[in-house]
């Protein structure tokens, strides 16, 4: 499988996690529904900002090396993923504590 179908701004992808496991997107997308009711996306996606809003409040570390460490290929993509995600900005949350 080509790594750019694996990955999306470097984030991985359903495909991804499918691949790593041996199992078709298909199928991976079927077992993460039946298991937690969401999509495997949503899922996916979810989980990705738990991280996020646990990392941002390590002050010694910049919003943009959180963004490379969770993957993303630019901070840019991570900072709006994130305001969508959550309705405010990385920096923003960061200040609510």
């Amino acid at each position: 499988m080509q790594s750019e179908t694996l990955r999306i701004n470097g984030v991985p992808t359903v495909a991804y996690f499918a691949h790593e496991l041996n199992l078709s997107a298909n199928y991976f997308g079927d077992l993460i529904k039946k298991e937690t009711g969401k999509s495997a996306l949503e899922f996916i996606q979810l989980h990705l900002i738990d991280l996020a809003k646990e990392r941002i409040f390590d002050t010694s570390k910049s919003v943009s090396e959180i963004s490379y460490e969770l993957g993303f290929k630019y901070p840019q993509h991570f900072t709006r993923f994130f305001k969508q995600k959550v309705g405010i900005s990385p920096n923003a949350y960061r200040g609510l504590n």
